[in-house]
């Protein structure tokens, strides 16, 4: 059984969609956000970065998002390119583009105040970080034209549901700067969330954690049953 630590529409919501696609028997935890607690001693002993999500598994504790996704999908052989395959290396690729490029930039994304400097620089910070995110989006647009089996629909993998989630957080956060997003701009992205957002793994997410029908072509604000995204 896997227990998985998480905060509602976190990082930890790319997880319970590839636990979900899976089929695996999983536990979760909250980590509530309103009250910090991923500042507290008992997280901070789980995942001493604070950072949401972990997941505790029979091989121990698992951190950092590609990094569960990945190993969840050796673990059990679904989900991904198996190592040693011809699409293995592109896959990786991918992967890590999207957690340490377009997530990363992301994170810029929602808190600004905490990277801009000053009020006063505030707005060329958002519009560089926009500009970048918009470039790394026709990247991700132009491979899915290509339509590589692990990342259309047809045959999901942990890259999809990523990719997917993404593009749920461009279109809602930060609350005071959402709008600016337009998923139509990316039809083949596009496509493949409308695909995604009708599995059964995003169906059971979605009511689990208060997101809503179209969790990610069209977003609303999360109402979670317990905790909170912020």
């Amino acid at each position: 059984m896997y227990i998985l630590y998480y905060a509602p529409d976190n990082a930890s919501l790319i997880v319970r969609l590839v636990l979900e696609e899976l089929g695996l028997p999983y536990l979760t935890r909250l980590v509530d956000r309103t009250k910090r607690e991923q500042d507290s001693p008992a997280y901070r002993a789980v995942n001493p970065s604070g950072l949401i999500p972990a997941l505790e598994t029979p091989a121990g504790i698992l951190t950092e998002t590609a990094a569960i996704l990945l190993w969840l999908s050796e673990t059990h052989g679904a989900l991904a390119p198996a190592p040693g395959s011809p699409e293995r290396g592109a896959f990786l690729r991918w992967l890590f583009f999207a957690s340490n490029t377009l997530h990363a930039d992301l994170r810029l994304h929602f808190y600004p105040d905490r990277h801009a400097g000053t009020p006063e620089a505030l707005p060329a910070f958002r519009a560089r970080t926009e500009a970048r995110l918009l470039g790394h989006l026709a990247i991700v647009e132009d491979l899915a034209r290509t339509r590589p089996g692990w990342l259309g629909p047809e045959r999901p993998s942990v890259l999809t549901y990523y990719i997917a989630t993404a593009l749920r957080w461009l279109a809602l956060y930060p609350a005071d700067g959402n709008g600016w997003f337009d998923i139509t701009r990316f039809p083949a992205l596009d496509a493949i969330a409308a695909a995604m957002e009708n599995r059964p793994a995003a169906r059971a997410a979605a009511l689990a954690e208060g997101l809503g029908a179209s969790i990610f072509t069209r977003p609303l604000p999360p109402e979670p049953p317990e905790g909170s995204p912020l």
